[in-house]
């Protein structure tokens, strides 16, 4: 089965967790590119403000509030992009929360919250995007994390979310393809990123602020990953090369990496600087930022996500500085 997605600029895109991080970068740069974007977050305030702004300077962006747990509000958010935009091309499942500290010091009842939004809320928006995705065909993204590769202490919960996503997508992409539904069923698994998600986590570890495990690199590389899987099907992608090496160093060093892992853990606390309070797990607070404003030199590029997704332009860049590099040798032997 052949899937064919839009270019960007002719596509209607639904995110939901816009109104900060990822998503909001994403709705940012999909508007910007030509695209109609329905932007989905808790915070109605908020969206208004943002939708507001780039309705401003001429792109086409509406918004609709929704708690990606709560089945009926996403539903109603996707007939709501359906109703002003006529239809659906691409789908985002961005909208997450995030817990630090020891699994058993994690109440159940933040526990089973942060299912609610990681896992449901995936599920909640796969159920609620499918039906219209299959009427024309398109592309069904969720944003998951490295940490549903391997264990990620003091992250144990948010980890378990990730792979509980991870095996939902995997599954769902196998089944729509048996069918053959024409949707383009993709995971994005970025690295640590500069989004304020550690700000706005729950915090049960050592007293101060949640950080961002490194390496850290800046969201637009995961915005641009998402929007190059809305037009190029494919199956995942991981942001960030050194996120990956920590997988790979966690599957093929298992002994090693659970001796390593809570050691590391014990640092991902800032120690002078407080948690700050509310957290966004169970409202949505601290939105409108993209960036954590913690990390001024976060990556910018990534050598191994452009390889991920352009392969064949990756391969001929090499070969040309392979190329370069031989004539220049054999110059200087012949001088």
């Amino acid at each position: 089965m052949r899937i064919h997605l839009k270019p960007l600029r002719d596509q209607v895109i639904v995110i939901t967790g816009a109104s900060s991080g990822i998503g909001l970068v994403t709705a940012r740069t999909a508007a910007a590119k030509g695209a109609k974007v329905l932007m989905v977050a808790r915070s109605e305030d908020v969206l208004r403000g943002l939708v507001a702004e780039m309705q401003g300077a001429g792109h086409r962006v509406e918004a609709k509030a929704a708690d990606v747990g709560d089945a009926a509000g996403v539903q109603a958010a996707a007939d709501y992009a359906v109703e002003v935009f006529g239809r659906i091309d691409t789908w985002v499942n961005d909208a997450g929360s995030a817990i630090f500290g020891a699994v058993l010091d994690t109440p159940l009842d933040e526990q089973e919250r942060l299912f609610r939004t990681n896992y449901f809320g995936t599920v909640n928006g796969c159920v609620a995007a499918v039906p219209y995705l299959k009427k024309q065909g398109g592309a069904l993204i969720t944003v998951g994390s490295l940490a549903s590769d391997m264990p990620a202490p003091p992250m144990g919960i948010y980890s378990a979310t990730k792979h509980a996503t991870k095996a939902y997508v995997e599954v769902l992409r196998m089944e729509l393809a048996a069918d053959q539904v024409p949707i383009s069923v993709t995971l994005v698994k970025p690295s640590g990123i500069d989004t304020p998600i550690g700000q706005h986590a729950e915090n049960h570890g050592s007293d101060g602020e949640a950080q961002i495990p490194p390496p850290i690199y800046d969201p637009q590389l995961v915005a641009d990953a998402i929007l190059d899987c809305a037009v190029h099907p494919r199956a995942e992608v991981t942001v960030g090369g050194g996120g990956r090496a920590q997988v790979l160093f966690s599957q093929h060093f298992p002994g090693l990496y659970e001796w390593l892992a809570p050691r590391v853990a014990k640092g991902a606390y800032a120690p002078n600087t407080p948690q700050p309070r509310p957290s966004n797990l169970k409202w949505g607070v601290g939105a409108g930022r993209e960036r954590s404003g913690e990390h001024p030199h976060a990556r910018k590029t990534s050598l191994y996500t452009t390889a991920a997704l352009h392969p064949k332009t990756t391969a001929l860049g090499l070969g040309g500085l392979a190329l370069a590099a031989g004539l220049l040798i054999a110059r200087r032997r012949d001088a």
